[in-house]
């Protein structure tokens, strides 16, 4: 049996090996004549011409810049006067948490987000925006705020501060 099985083996090998592989030479061989690889040219590098920046005049177009201003006359804030503690934090932080009277005069309590509290009465100056206060009530601290616009005037408007329960 084994002898069978290595005969056809053997049979098997001396057939695939040894043909004559010419056809398949010169099909290869015909078929590429025809072909020749075209590679497309280089494309023509233009010549760096630098440039020369000349505007150091003109206003850099990276730094914000207000728009031309309307007189600059009018309403501005007193810049020489000290600040109070409470300017250093912006309105929208601050909270009105109680009122109270001391020898005729009402005050506010406020309080900072870092929990402190502080007493203010009418003409203490709050807020980030020169908030003067112009008046307290049971339920809200009203201020007159001067703030200034994009062209670098000064208006006035009124913001309060409610009681927070």
């Amino acid at each position: 049996m084994k002898r069978l099985a290595s005969i056809v083996i053997l049979l098997g090998l001396t057939g695939c090996g040894g043909g004559n592989l010419e056809d398949l030479r010169t099909f290869v061989d015909e078929t590429g004549k025809d072909m020749q690889g075209k590679i497309e040219p280089l494309p023509e590098v233009k010549v760096y011409e630098p440039f020369t920046y000349n505007a150091f005049d003109l206003p850099d177009p990276f730094k914000p810049r207000k728009l031309s201003t309307g007189g600059g006359g009018g309403m501005q804030p007193d810049f020489n006067r000290p600040r109070e503690p409470l300017e250093s934090f912006s309105l929208e932080t601050l909270k009105m948490v109680g009122m109270l009277s001391k020898q005729g005069v009402i005050h506010a309590v406020i309080k900072t987000p870092d929990n402190a509290i502080y007493h203010v009465r009418k003409g203490n100056y709050v807020g980030q925006n020169f908030g003067l206060i112009t008046q307290i009530s049971d339920s809200e601290v009203t201020l007159r705020e001067i703030v200034q616009d994009s062209a670098g005037d000064w208006s006035e408007r009124t913001s309060t501060l409610i009681l927070q329960e």
